[in-house]
Order: structure tokens, then C-alpha cells, then sequence
């Protein structure tokens, strides 16, 4: 706009005369952000109408017209100084500053807010518009470890508090250490001292202040009451890490760290499960030095009773040590006594193709194996009391390689068994054991009764008396395929959307929220039908079609009786439908009616009052044709 349209909108409404600046702004070429709509930039002004002519990134708003008056309250406008101008202007120029100098890039963001202070939303929004949500997620988790260390910016120690841009700059390790001396409570003195190490790349900057950081600190591991045996643990191998340069033997210092090891002798899985996942490494190497005669024993024990990440880590410590053998032996002899716990077969499954252990476990990769997997979760369903889904049910369902890789190592009755064990399991959702009895049914068709209730009639037979749907096996895979991607992806991406609108304020003028709340709706009723339609189908791949009659997997020639016509149609499942291809679904009017016809049988069709007449004059099986 311009100082005389400006002009006009003054002379109309007074008032507005303290919004000049910001109806100034309002020029073209100037970048915005609608808080709905996303980012925009002004294109004109439509003097006749006096509207904003607007285009918008997302959607299909181009040359969208808008009062500026009503942009006032609804539209930020950025300066042309502004990152996100900056970039939309010279995209090479930001880009190359977030790839080589990420630090320079978040101070540059935080000059432009009031008293340089920017929340993490506040990043993740700019970021957002800058490279994209996922990128610009990612670079900003990367960027933050690097702030940690730039003396220009105060870190906040919450979520909740802000970025800051220091006047002067300050040495993190000495804002730290002040933290550090301030805190009386035990637990969060040790994390302060591990910051402290993290990020003091020179030690000679903290030789002054170290011995009363280790007098502090060794304090806060013997005095706390609050603290358990795996804090204290961790608390000496923090202090063990500081006093590195000053102390010829850190092991020395009281208290040590094989003296929390033998307090609690009794019970090493459980204080091996409360330790950073970092010192699990560190745990071990402390086994093998406090227990040097019997650690193999102790390591395999932790093995079978500890967490899958612990487990993991034993695991690769046994190989590190050469002790492969005592490994597979071990898994072996619990495999056989059907003793294998929970969190071990879940290692076992998810790092089964991990070059460390693929030959290793290749073996071990069999029936008998998940015969205990099945085990394990009806006994985890029967002591879990909530909704929560149990891991190594998800492992079986989500990886789509895993089942049929077992199976191909067992016979047709091994497979019988256990997907009469899947049928039985009450650690499976319904529709994730229909999943998984279709990957039994695609290496074993036999099994295709069990899903049948035993009944040996025929899945594609001329009639279906149920309400269940006969289904090709691709478009029944499909269905699955779609209900995964609404449940794992669209749904999830849809509440973060609800979150992201839910912080804009107000929700009742809050379109993104309203929108973002409508989608919900759509997408929670479509998983509701794909759960109800996939738990109503049978696969099948229509090799029991039947021959002298037309059923469910029949290719049909119909002959037009007044004109001698013909036209050919191929009857398959329910999702089939391909008008194009003259297929059809066998739930479509001409598919009922021609179902159980036999060769000469006469069909009538009425379409639109256009009565034709039928006679089957051809009949095939579409399975013997592809």
C-alpha cells in the first residue's frame, strides 16, 4: 500500500491512525505469517477493493484478497532484515550460515526478539519456515549441543525458560559452576558436575575451583539420603571423571565404585537397569575387575534379567571379550528350556541382522523361538494392566520380514501350531492377528481354515452367508498399508498439529485449531472403518474358485441375446473393483446376479429402466489365467 491508500483507510476510521506503522509495513514484496495459513508474501494491493493481494506457500492461495485492516490483528509482517526474508531473498546466504556457522544463525534469530530472548517454540517455528518442520527439527537438536558451549548465549536449564543473547559474553563452564556451588540438592549437584565436565574442554580453567567441586561432590554421594545406589554410582564416576587430572588414582577415592558394586551383590540387575544407558559399558568393565574370577557368570546373569538395552550391552561385551561361544551356549540352553525372558528375545529379534550378530543368532531364528515369543507375551498381557502394547507383539506386527523368515525354517505343522497359539494369545490386538495369521496363510494356504473357524467350506464359493468380505490378498495387504500409515504416521502428525495450534492462544478464534480438530475427525473415522473392514475380510487368492459354477474368482462371457453382443467380466473380491478392466466386485449388482450361474444360464441387468438379457456362454477360472 501506498501513503495515499494508507490515507484513505485513516480518513475512514480514525482510529486506526496508531496502526500507521504497521499499514506501512504492509508493502509489496514483504514477507508475512498468517497464523493459520503460513507464510506469505504481499504481491499488491487492489486499490478498487482495497484489499491485500496475498500469496501463500501452502495450499493453492495465490493473489489471496485480504482486508489489511483485518490483517492488523491476523498477519505479522517481517522486516526485510528478517531471517526468514533473508532467506526467501538469498536462500544460498542463510543456508550456507547453517551448515558452517549454525551459532552465528540462532543469534542472528535472537537480535530480532525483544531483549533477545526466544523460547524453544519460538526456534522451532522460525526453523520450521526456514527449512521445513522435519529438517529444521533436526538441525535445531544438532544446533542446541553446539550453543551449550558458545559463551554469547545463556542456555536455559528448562524447557519452559528462554534462549538468551548475553551483552557480554560468559564462559558456560563458570555460569555452571556457580550453579554448582548454589545446589544443595545431591542429585542435581552431580548432574551440574557432569555439565561441568562436558563442558570445560580445559581443565586448567577449573585447577582453582576443582578440589572444592570434588570435596562438594564426594559429599553429596555419602551425606544424601534421597540418593539410590545407582545415583551414587553415578555420582562417583562423574567426581572419578573430574578428578582424572589431579588424582594419580581416581579409583582410590572414597567412596569407590567397586564398593557400591559389592553393597549391592545381591541384586546387580536391578542397579545395572537405573543407570544412564552411557555407563552401561562402564557397569561391565567394573564387573570384570571387582569379579574376576566368576564376571562371565555374573554378565550372562545380567543378560537374562536385565532391560533390552542392558542386554544389548552384555551381548556386545561378551563378543568384545571372545566369548561368543558362552553367548550362543547360554541363549541355546534357555531357548531349549523355554526360559528366554522377555527383554532377550526383543534384543534378539531387533538386532538380529546386525552384522555383530547375524551369524551368531541366524540359528537361533526359528519356530522354537517364537514359540517362546508367544510366551512371553500371554505372560506379559496377564501382568500388564493397562493399554499399553507390548513391545515384542509390535516387533512381530511392524516387522514385515520377521515372521516369514521364521516359518521358512519350520514345516506346515509347525506352522499349524503356532498360528493356533496366535489365535489364542491375548497379548494381540484382533486385527494385528489377522495381519499376522495372512503371513502365515501366504506360506501355508491350509492355514486359511483356522481363520474359517475350521469350516471347510469354501472362501469363494458361489455364496457367502456371513458378513465377512472376500478379499484378494493384494488389495487386503493394501488395507493394512493404509490403516498403518493413518495410525502411524497421519494421526500422530495430526495431534502435534492440534498441540503446535493448541499453544496460539485462544481456541475460539483459533482457525488452525478448529481445522486441525475437523482432520482429527476425519482421520479417526476412517481408521474406525479400515479396523472394521479389515476385521470383517478373509484373503484369499481364489484358487478354490469353483468350476462349473460362477464364484467368487470367475472370468465370465455373457452374450447379448437380442444382438448377439458379447462382453467378458472377471468376478473377484470385495476391494476389486475395476470398472476400466471390466472387473468386478463380486458385491456389485451384476456380481450377485451372476453368482452360482452355470453355462446357458440366462441373466437379466436394468440399467436405467434398459432391460438386457444374458446367456453365460463362457466360464473360466481367473487364477489359472494369472
Amino acid at each position: 500500500m501506498n501513503v495515499e491508500n494508507i490515507d484513505q483507510l485513516i480518513e475512514k476510521d480514525p482510529s486506526l491512525e496508531s496502526s500507521r506503522p504497521a499499514l506501512e509495513a504492509m508493502t509489496e514484496g514483504a514477507s508475512c505469517i498468517h497464523r493459520s495459513w503460513g507464510l506469505g508474501k504481499i504481491t499488491g494491493f487492489d486499490a478498487d477493493r482495497g484489499m491485500l493481494l496475498i500469496d501463500f506457500e501452502e495450499g493453492e492461495r495465490k493473489s489471496h484478497a485480504m482486508d489489511p485492516v483485518f490483517c492488523l490483528g491476523k498477519i505479522e509482517i517481517l522486516e526485510d532484515d528478517h531471517i526468514i526474508s533473508r532467506h526467501r531473498s538469498n536462500p544460498e546466504e542463510i543456508d550456507l550460515m547453517a551448515k558452517k556457522n549454525p551459532v552465528d544463525l540462532v543469534i542472528e534469530i535472537l537480535s530480532k526478539f525483544e531483549d533477545g530472548c526466544a523460547a524453544n517454540r519460538d526456534f522451532e517455528r522460525i526453523l520450521g519456515f526456514l527449512f521445513g518442520p522435519a529438517k529444521g527439527k533436526k538441525w535445531w537438536t544438532a544446533t542446541k549441543k553446539l550453543l551449550i558451549k558458545d559463551p554469547r548465549v545463556a542456555v536455559p536449564n528448562k524447557k519452559t525458560e528462554p534462549y538468551v543473547l548475553r551483552d557480554e559474553p560468559v564462559k558456560p563452564e563458570q555460569e555452571i559452576l556457580q550453579d554448582f556451588f548454589d545446589e544443595k540438592r545431591s542429585k542435581e549437584k552431580i548432574a551440574l558436575a557432569e555439565k561441568l565436565y562436558d563442558l570445560a574442554s580445559e581443565k586448567e580453567d577449573l585447577q582453582a575451583d576443582l578440589p572444592q567441586v570434588l570435596e562438594d561432590l564426594t559429599n553429596a554421594i555419602l551425606e544424601a539420603r534421597n540418593l539410590s545406589e545407582a545415583d551414587r554410582l553415578y555420582g562417583i564416576w562423574v567426581r572419578n571423571n573430574l578428578a582424572r587430572d589431579v588424582e594419580e588414582d581416581v579409583e582410590k577415592l572414597e567412596p569407590t565404585s567397586a564398593s557400591i558394586l559389592q553393597e549391592c551383590e545381591g541384586d546387580l540387575p536391578r542397579l545395572a537397569d537405573l543407570l544412564p544407558t552411557k555407563f552401561h559399558s562402564r557397569f561391565l568393565d567394573l564387573v570384570t575387575r571387582v569379579y574376576p574370577d566368576n564376571w562371565k557368570a555374573i554378565i550372562v546373569n545380567l543378560l537374562q534379567n536385565t532391560s533390552v538395552k542392558f542386554s544389548g550391552e552384555c551381548a556386545h561385551f561378551l563378543i568384545d571379550r571372545e566369548e561368543s561361544k558362552l553367548l550362543i551356549k547360554s541363549l541355546s540352553l534357555w531357548l531349549d528350556e523355554q526360559t528366554l525372558k522377555a527383554p532377550v528375545l526383543l534384543w534378539m529379534l531387533k538386532f538380529r541382522e546386525l552384522a555383530k550378530f547375524k551369524d551368531l543368532l541366524k540359528d537361533l531364528i526359528n519356530p522354537r523361538l517364537l514359540t517362546a515369543v508367544f510366551s512371553a507375551i500371554d505372560y506379559e498381557s496377564l501382568q500388564n494392566a493397562t493399554t499399553r502394547r507390548i513391545p515384542l507383539a509390535e516387533i512381530l506386527s511392524d516387522d514385515k520380514e520377521l515372521l516369514p523368515d521364521i516359518l521358512s525354517k519350520g514345516t506346515a505343522e509347525n506352522a499349524q501350531d503356532l498360528a493356533q497359539a496366535l489365535l489364542l494369545n491375548p497379548g494381540f490386538e484382533d486385527l494385528s492377528k489377522r495381519s499376522l495369521l495372512a503371513r502365515f496363510i501366504k506360506r501355508y494356504p491350509e492355514i486359511q481354515d483356522l481363520l474359517d473357524g475350521g469350516s471347510s467350506s469354501s472362501s469363494s464359493s458361489s455364496v457367502v452367508t456371513d458378513d465377512s468380505l472376500i478379499v484378494s490378498k493384494s488389495s487386503y495387504d493394501r488395507k493394512i498399508e493404509d490403516l498403518d500409515e493413518l495410525t502411524k504416521v497421519k494421526i500422530p502428525e495430526n495431534s502435534l498439529a492440534i498441540e503446535a495450534a493448541r499453544e496460539h492462544g485462544d481456541l475460539r478464534e483459533n482457525a488452525e485449531y478448529h481445522m486441525a480438530k475437523d482432520e482429527q475427525k476425519v482421520l479417526l473415522a476412517r481408521q474406525s472403518e479400515l479396523q472394521t473392514e479389515i476385521m470383517r475380510a478373509k484373503p484369499t487368492d481364489f484358487s478354490d474358485a469353483p468350476v462349473d459354477s460362477i464364484g467368487i474368482g470367475s472370468i465370465v462371457e455373457l452374450v447379448d441375446q437380442s444382438n448377439s453382443d458379447s462382453q467378458t467380466y472377471t468376478v473377484l473380491g470385495a476391494w476389486d473393483s475395476d470398472p476400466d478392466n471390466n472387473v468386478l466386485s463380486y458385491l456389485t449388482p451384476l456380481g450377485q446376479m451372476l453368482l452360482g450361474k452355470k453355462i446357458e444360464d440366462i441373466v437379466e441387468t436394468d440399467v436405467a429402466g434398459n432391460i438386457q438379457t444374458w446367456k453365460v456362454k463362457g466360464l473360466s477360472r481367473w487364477v489359472d489365467k494369472n
